[in-house]
């Protein structure tokens, strides 16, 4: 399937991969690039711009296919050396970065410098239209169905991608709520070039998470993530757990008078205690809705495979049967 995504990256199928905290290891990203799609390393979850580069260079033993390094801006109390880590991501060769939460302006010149295409994380067509404004190659346009951060419009995707199609001229793809060849297909037909998918990608055998995480994603059903830091404005879709419900007691008892500092047991360190140790209570992580269409853990190979298949199936079969085409068979993936 060829799309201006797929013709932008240099990949097989219009398949990226999100950045993750403590998820995005080469592990994941050399298995998504080597099934023809785009793996990203997620490089603030590598402590130094020195471990990202071994990082980047373990992937690079992996796979011989394009891969590339997410990197969020987001205000924090020690600020990350941005310019350390786009250097080891030039220095090792990266030629694509997935930007996300702040505006990625400040590095533009850093990274179109050293031939890198930027794809900016958007939950808006606002902020999709700056980050084709300052330069970004493509945009992915992320729904209110979203693990992680949705912004604070609350505007699903059969609304929002439709939207970025009217106004963009860069690609882009559909991102929250993405698991399968219908959700593929539903996002081409809403102008999108291909799809992100972050929660999906965690429930494949090659994920390097704990084998709790991926029982959870199975188990979990669509009711199953809860909205918190709404009184923030930095809210956040996570899995529910014992302390998530423990987190939205809190905000209940602050209201609008709620700080970080009163539900920092429930967000802070909590990567490691989930993705590596397993325990799934520990705090508040990133998923999306999207689980409650999570039923097994195939390997990334199988999952994009079957993706693919499925979705040749969709176009050339069930929609064309509905203009009267006769169905086709669909092609093999290699």
């Amino acid at each position: 399937m060829k799309t201006r995504i797929t013709e932008l990256f240099g990949i097989a199928h219009p398949i990226i991969q999100g950045g993750m905290h403590y998820v995005g290891f080469a592990e994941l990203a050399s298995a998504v690039s080597n099934a023809g799609g785009l793996g990203i390393i997620t490089g603030l979850t590598q402590k130094t711009p020195e471990l990202l580069a071994r990082e980047i260079a373990r992937c690079r033993d992996m796979t011989d296919k394009p891969f590339g390094v997410n990197l969020t801006f987001l205000p924090t109390f020690a600020k990350p050396p941005y310019p350390e880590y786009i250097a080891a991501i030039k220095e090792g060769g990266v030629k694509i970065v997935e930007t996300a939460g702040r505006s990625p302006e400040q590095y533009m010149p850093a990274l179109k410098a050293a031939g890198i295409k930027v794809i900016h994380k958007c939950t808006s067509v606002r902020h999709s239209l700056k980050a084709e404004s300052i330069g970004c190659d493509a945009v992915s346009v992320d729904g209110f169905e979203c693990g992680g951060h949705p912004g604070e419009d609350d505007i699903p995707n059969m609304i929002l991608l439709p939207r970025a199609a009217e106004e963009l001229k860069i690609p882009f793809v559909a991102s929250g709520g993405m698991a399968d060849a219908r959700s593929l297909v539903a996002s081409l037909a809403m102008g999108a070039e291909g799809m992100n998918m972050g929660t999906r990608f965690i429930a494949t055998k090659e994920a390097p998470v704990h084998d709790n995480v991926k029982k959870a994603l199975v188990a979990a059903t669509e009711l199953d993530t809860r909205l918190i830091m709404r009184a923030l404005r930095n809210t956040e879709r996570v899995l529910r757990n014992a302390n998530v419900d423990r987190l939205l007691e809190i905000e209940r008892e602050k209201g609008a008078g709620l700080k970080i500092d009163d539900i920092i047991d429930q967000v802070a360190g909590v990567y490691p205690k989930v993705m590596i140790e397993g325990d799934m209570d520990a705090g508040a992580w990133s998923c999306g809705m999207v689980a409650g269409l999570i039923h097994d853990v195939p390997t990334v190979k199988e999952l994009i495979d079957r993706i693919m298949t499925e979705a040749e199936e969709l176009i050339l079969g069930r929609l064309a049967g509905f203009l009267g085409q006769p169905a086709r068979a669909a092609a093999k993936v290699a």
